[in-house]
């Protein structure tokens, strides 16, 4: 496929030499960050004419670019298909040319049903994934056409697709119907509330650590000024806790896919954009240190009495990040924190852990 005829490449802008501007491209690379900014809304009930990204491109490109190593490339904004499922195909096809290249996409724009297509191109390449959604919104509604409501259950309920683990995180009590929750319950995966999440990413660190895809839903991201996001909320995660949380998106040893949906590309406010840009420079910020980790990791053990059962608990001495089970592949392993640990020592062992 011939991307030149669905992707619209991003205009130059004049940058000085410490700026990440300096240092982007315009063609895939090897392992290489590739950022694709996206206009189809109609999956949250938008449209789908090419929107300019210049304001928050002019706020990226002008931030610093510290000691980052890894290539970082523009593709432009993709074109929008006749119907959302065209764009969706257009969207896995250009994902997949990442996915053949060891790059990392980031999608930034459309609705949050795109989550769906990055979904598919990780799965075309690796089973049992590992998917991590920032959303205020759960919705498992049903039906044909896929859009920001029905994208999770075609997920969860398509046999092509093996997910190993699902994390919601930002989950907003009041925003939601019981129904959607319990069935995510059943099935034992993880829900963490917005309140969870606020103040220090400490206790929901562990949820990214292993992820192989994670999407952000600025839905989940409070509004100020001017909305923030295509469905406004007043309560969220605010701008210093989601640039925390981006870090912490690229610091997962297993990420392959980030999409950041629901952005408001209406919007006139600098501040929104600025945002935004800065959001992708945490992101970038923490992938960068992720690579430069040691690949060989050593491991502290420890042991914790409870009920006259023995549970074990691993630290990595590099990053100190802890981990609970005694298997010697670290993959088998459960991401945890060292509230987890000490509490623990406490006699309490935090129910999640209990699955293992």
């Amino acid at each position: 496929m011939d991307f030149e005829d669905f992707i619209i490449s991003p205009r130059n802008f004049k940058t000085e030499s410490w700026q990440i501007g300096s240092r982007i491209t315009k063609d895939i690379k090897e392992d290489s960050i590739v950022l694709l900014f996206v206009s189809d809304y109609r999956g949250a009930g938008g449209d789908a004419e090419v929107q300019d990204y210049t304001a928050v491109r002019k706020e990226f490109y002008k931030l610093a670019q510290l000691d980052f190593e890894i290539p970082i490339v523009d593709l432009g904004d993709l074109v929008s298909g006749k119907s959302v499922q065209d764009t969706h195909y257009i969207l896995q096809e250009v994902l997949s040319a990442c996915h053949y290249k060891r790059a990392l996409p980031v999608i930034i724009g459309g609705s949050n049903d795109f989550a769906f297509s990055l979904f598919s191109a990780i799965n075309f390449h690796q089973k049992s994934l590992n998917y991590t959604q920032v959303s205020n919104i759960i919705s498992l509604k049903q039906g044909e056409e896929i859009n920001e409501h029905t994208f999770l259950s075609k997920i969860f309920g398509a046999k092509t697709f093996s997910i190993k683990n699902y994390h919601h995180l930002g989950y907003q009590k009041h925003l939601n119907e019981m129904d959607s929750v319990k069935l995510i319950k059943e099935v034992e995966f993880d829900i963490i509330r917005l309140a969870e999440m606020m103040n220090s990413t400490e206790k929901t660190e562990p949820f990214f650590r292993k992820a192989d895809l994670v999407t952000v839903n600025c839905d989940a991201i409070e509004s100020f000024s001017e909305p923030f996001s295509v469905n406004p909320q007043v309560n969220g995660l605010n701008r210093r806790e989601v640039c925390a949380y981006m870090k912490e998106i690229g610091l997962s040893e297993n990420l392959k896919s980030v999409g950041i949906f629901n952005y408001n590309i209406y919007s006139e406010n600098q501040l929104n954009h600025q945002l935004l840009a800065q959001m992708l420079w945490y992101l970038i910020e923490g992938i960068n240190i992720q690579r430069s980790h040691p690949k060989e990791r050593h491991y502290e053990l420890f042991y914790v009495l409870i009920d006259d059962r023995q549970f074990a608990f691993k630290r990595d001495t590099f990053s100190n990040l802890w981990y609970f089970g005694d298997d010697e592949n670290i993959e088998n392993c459960i991401p945890c924190s060292r509230k987890d640990f000490d509490e623990a020592k406490k006699g309490w062992l935090n129910a999640r852990l209990m699955k293992f």
